[in-house]
């Protein structure tokens, strides 16, 4: 079976490199890597991954605009899976996107203690 195609979005660097550096060693295919919400739309719409992991908060506010960007995902390529990643409870904002359909998740960074449970949680949201 093809390596999952994903694209990993966080503005933290190291925050955002070791998911990938995870993911490539787990067996996904990561195309891309975003510190904010506009590179990752302009990723999403060049590199068409299977998945896509996003920080809610990104520049130039650091409020919602990786939340944002996902519902662009979700609209634009609605098979996309999405995982909301997050050090931060938000599940308010995140509500109208968790409630969109097939193929989405939401974690906090901190509740992530298990490197494969996470690996099949991004496999599951990626099949829908």
């Amino acid at each position: 079976m093809a390596a999952l195609r994903v694209v990993v979005a966080d503005d933290d660097v190291l925050l955002r490199e070791g998911p990938a550096s995870l993911l490539d060693r787990s067996g996904f295919e990561v195309v891309g890597q975003a510190g904010d919400a506009t590179e990752l739309l302009t990723l999403v719409r060049d590199k068409q991954p299977q998945l896509a992991v996003v920080d809610i908060r990104m520049p130039p506010t650091s409020t919602t605009e990786g939340l944002d960007a996902a519902k662009v995902i979700r609209a634009e390529t609605p098979d996309t899976g999405i995982l909301v990643l997050s050090a931060h409870v938000e599940v308010e904002h995140a509500t109208e996107l968790l409630a969109s359909g097939h193929g989405i998740g939401y974690l906090l960074k901190a509740r992530v203690t298990d490197v494969s449970d996470f690996v099949e949680t991004l496999e599951r949201i990626a099949k829908g």
